[in-house]
């Protein structure tokens, strides 16, 4: 698994981030196929050759991480995982849970990797 650092030497698979995905939609998208046409979006997962990266904030126990998840309609892959910084902390992690990256530590971590 890679760290921030790691991640950002791997420039390709910064530029594949889908930064607008939330762990919901990915979960609606990849797992749950026949919601796909309800929204209309005309983003339709046709195997389990399409695919995304996305970052989650995990806040289930201290430390909370930052993972980049790779989804295919088969598996969630966990491809980096670094803490998320303790000022980010309060603001996303008040409730135990998985979160969508927004806000100020979406703009952070886009600055962090360049993109």
């Amino acid at each position: 698994m890679l760290t921030l650092e790691e991640l950002k030497q791997e420039r390709e698979l910064i530029d594949e981030i889908n930064w607008e995905m939330t762990p919901e939609e990915a979960v609606r998208l990849y797992l749950e196929w026949g919601n796909n046409w309800v929204r209309g979006d005309g983003y339709v997962i046709r195997s389990k050759d399409d695919y995304t990266h996305y970052f989650v904030v995990n806040c289930w126990s201290k430390p909370y991480y930052i993972y980049l998840i790779r989804r295919n309609s088969e598996e969630a892959v966990e491809l980096a995982k670094f803490e998320l910084p303790h000022q980010f902390e309060k603001p996303i992690c008040e409730l135990k849970g998985v979160y969508a990256l927004e806000g100020e530590v979406k703009e952070w971590l886009k600055k962090e990797l360049e993109f």
